[in-house]
């Protein structure tokens, strides 16, 4: 279901789709997540609206991406994607635009359920191991040693 949000501190609805959708998987106000991609462009010397400066971002927060399903590629919509996902924070893609899904609500400034999406992005939640501790999900040769205290 669609659920008008925007989060820009000027209420500005247009040219900004990534922060607002960041803002809302995140739980960032729109000028941490501003920055915070700005400053992934200004690491990769490149701008923050390119799909690889966002996406690696978001890969850095957990996230990790997934292609759509080729099975209608005109026919299925951010809102048939959202009514399938009832559970865990997303972001979509279209080829122009991105969206915030949220338990199966998309968020925007404007009702973009109609819009086709190439891929997304899965918020990853955190495994619990046996002892309490969290660990992030990631490769094992990657996985950091629980901390000591």
């Amino acid at each position: 279901m669609f659920v008008e949000y925007n989060p820009n501190p000027l209420s500005k609805r247009a040219g900004d789709c990534v922060i607002r959708a960041v803002t809302k998987v995140l739980g960032l106000d729109w000028d941490k997540a501003y920055l915070g991609i700005i400053m992934q462009g200004y690491s990769l010397k490149d701008m923050p609206s390119i799909n690889h400066v966002w996406g690696s971002y978001l890969k850095e927060k957990g996230f990790s991406r997934h292609a759509i399903p080729d099975t209608c590629p005109d026919c299925y919509t951010i809102s048939d994607f959202a009514e399938e996902h009832k559970k865990g924070k997303y972001i979509l893609a279209t080829g122009s635009h991105v969206v915030a899904v949220v338990d199966g609500d998309y968020y925007d400034t404007w009702d973009s359920g109609e819009e086709v999406p190439m891929y997304y992005f899965e918020k990853e939640e955190k495994a619990w191991q046996d002892n309490g501790e969290t660990t992030e999900a990631m490769p094992p040769t990657r996985r950091r040693p629980p901390l000591t205290v």
